[in-house]
């Protein structure tokens, strides 16, 4: 069991596959444990579709971005918490019983956000999610590498990527499930509480990790768990492997706590590292993914498709793409190499991005125009409408920009043709679609949305296999050993954080400077993003661990990234 996690290839899947007959109890374990990573997607998944129908039963969401952003972004603070007090508890309690408090957090969360009366309510159950959340995105893993064989552990934790967008896939079925439910985002919201009360009850039947056991001194305990994983003739040689492994940890541990900020820093090689391991992750973040995951089917509506149930539709190419694309990097990662694979993600996220950009300004600027018949027609006119000098001079983009009181009634069978300006509420909203017409809240009708699907899904192909992978293989290779485990804690954060900003401010940007610009501003991110991975990042495929703290201790720039590099170091 030593040596990490090896990365996953398509043999091991294959070996991985036949466990479901040779040794079912190792599948047992991970599938368990991988419950964990279920409810992680699911909970970061769902909000995205319930938050169109939490704006329709409490007006203050809807007429208030920050608060919608608080909504979203409130279980990222929750889970930066988590991950934080996470580490502690699976060193301290174990990996086992760190998984179940996580579960027993999505479900107090998942209840309270089910039963909430007011938006502050739904938050408090949000921060909850979060707490659990960050716990899981290390308990959940932690506890399936520790206890696979080594020749599919590298399968099995992928298996936990993979159940991550898988549940945020299924929580875009499970959203399209309940549109028409009395209570729509109230039963989105609170499933999530049963696959954590079937992780709990499986989780109460299965053991500790055999790592922590033996750091702990319970050998026996442990050396139990290793007979029921590995055969009969590897055990042996796999605990004698564990003992050493765990050894050689505990002594590290002592000695690393001296290490220091200022320590880490003046190591060249750790410094480097940081900077690249750091900046794949703000690249990862701030290139817009977590705002295509998290506000889907409200981008899908400001393309132009009114229909909450239209938008959650199509927001399923997204999820499902991105769920592939987990698949699809397992096999690349290794073949391609991690730089390459970044700077193909990179530059095919810049043209998808571009593409949004143009799509967007083509819909804001050619928007239908308002009628004042159309609109004088219903006697509910937007207050603003009423006001203006210039009515010929209104279209639906700046109806909609007046005030968030104001809404679109479209024209009847040509939603192009001018419509009418008017009072946003239920009432109105009503009367828009007794005559059968479209009614718009968030963006306009317009005849090239569909491109912005097109965007949306090219962005997702892109970037699923290859960022929304490396910045983590990378993490997990570049630094020292005994600098591993600060470093990867302060990358982890660094994504966590990046990703809380990025969340907390997309509604805000698309208003205060329209949707294209906002995407645009994310394409130029990536285009940056592009040379800090020429320059900054290593290639470590296939390269051994003290190669790696060899390489960011020279000071070339390897831009001829696709030849292979030597790994030998000349000395003079």
């Amino acid at each position: 069991m030593e040596g990490g996690v090896p990365d996953a290839d398509i043999s091991a899947f294959r070996e991985c596959l036949s466990l479901s007959w040779k040794n079912p109890y190792v599948l047992r374990l991970a599938f368990s444990a991988g419950i964990g990573g279920l409810l992680f997607g699911y909970d970061t998944g769902v909000i995205s579709g319930a938050l169109l129908y939490i704006r329709d039963d409490f007006k203050a969401v809807e007429r208030k971005t920050w608060l919608q952003e608080a909504i979203v972004s409130t279980a990222l603070v929750g889970a930066i918490i988590g991950a934080a007090v996470g580490g502690w508890m699976n060193d301290r309690f174990g990996r086992r019983k760190s998984i179940i408090v996580a579960d027993t957090l999505f479900f107090i969360g998942s209840v309270i956000m089910a039963a909430a009366t007011s938006p502050a309510i739904l938050i408090v159950g949000r921060v909850f999610v979060g707490l659990g959340v960050g716990m899981a995105s290390m308990a959940s893993p932690l506890y399936i590498s520790e206890a696979s064989p080594t020749r599919v552990r590298g399968a099995l934790v992928a298996l936990n990527s993979f159940l991550i967008t898988g549940g945020q896939f299924l929580s875009y079925l499970i959203n399209l499930a309940f549109t028409k439910a009395p209570g729509t985002w109230r039963w989105m919201l609170g499933v999530a509480a049963a696959p954590a009360i079937l992780q709990v009850v499986l989780m109460f039947t299965l053991p500790e990790s055999p790592r922590w056991l033996f750091r702990k001194g319970k050998e026996e305990e442990g050396k139990a768990i290793l007979r029921k994983i590995y055969a009969a003739d590897e055990v042996e040689a796999e605990i004698q492997a564990l003992k050493d492994s765990v050894a050689l940890e505990l002594k590290e541990s002592e000695s690393s706590e001296k290490i220091s900020i200022l320590k880490l820093l003046q190591t060249k090689s750790v410094r480097r590292g940081l900077i690249a391991g750091m900046g794949l992750q703000i690249f990862q973040q701030f290139s817009g993914i977590n705002t295509v995951m998290y506000y889907s089917p409200t981008i899908v509506q400001l393309a132009g498709f009114a229909s909450n149930q239209t938008a959650l539709l199509l927001s399923l190419i997204t999820s499902g793409l991105n769920a592939f694309g987990s698949i699809v990097s397992i096999y690349f990662i290794d073949k391609t190499g991690r730089k390459k694979l970044a700077l193909l993600s990179l530059t095919g996220c810049v043209l998808a991005l571009a593409l949004l950009t143009v799509t967007f300004r083509e819909t804001e600027t050619h928007s239908p125009m308002i009628s004042p018949v159309e609109t004088s027609y219903f006697n509910h006119t937007c207050p603003g409408f009423s006001a203006t000098p210039n009515p010929k001079e209104w279209d639906c983009m700046k109806c909609l920009r007046a005030s968030p009181e104001c809404g679109f009634c479209a024209a009847g069978s040509n939603k192009l043709l001018p419509g009418a300006c008017l009072i946003s509420n239920d009432a109105t909203k009503g009367l828009c679609q007794k005559d059968k017409r479209a009614w718009y809240t968030k963006g306009c009708p317009s005849k090239t949305g569909w491109l912005a699907i097109l965007g949306l899904a090219l962005y997702i192909i892109f970037f699923s296999p290859g960022m929304g992978t490396v910045p983590w293989v990378v993490n997990s290779e570049i630094y020292p050993l005994r600098y591993r485990g600060i470093c990867g804690g302060i990358a982890s954060t660094t994504c966590w954080v990046s990703n809380l900003i990025v969340s907390q401010s997309f509604l805000s940007l698309t208003e205060g400077i329209g949707t294209a610009w906002t995407f645009m501003l994310f394409g130029f991110v990536a285009f940056l993003g592009i040379f800090f991975v020429l320059i900054f990042v290593p290639e470590t495929k296939g390269v051994p661990m003290e190669e790696v703290e060899q390489m960011l201790e020279e000071r070339a720039v390897h831009l001829k990234f696709w030849e292979k590099r030597s790994t030998t170091t000349q000395k003079g």
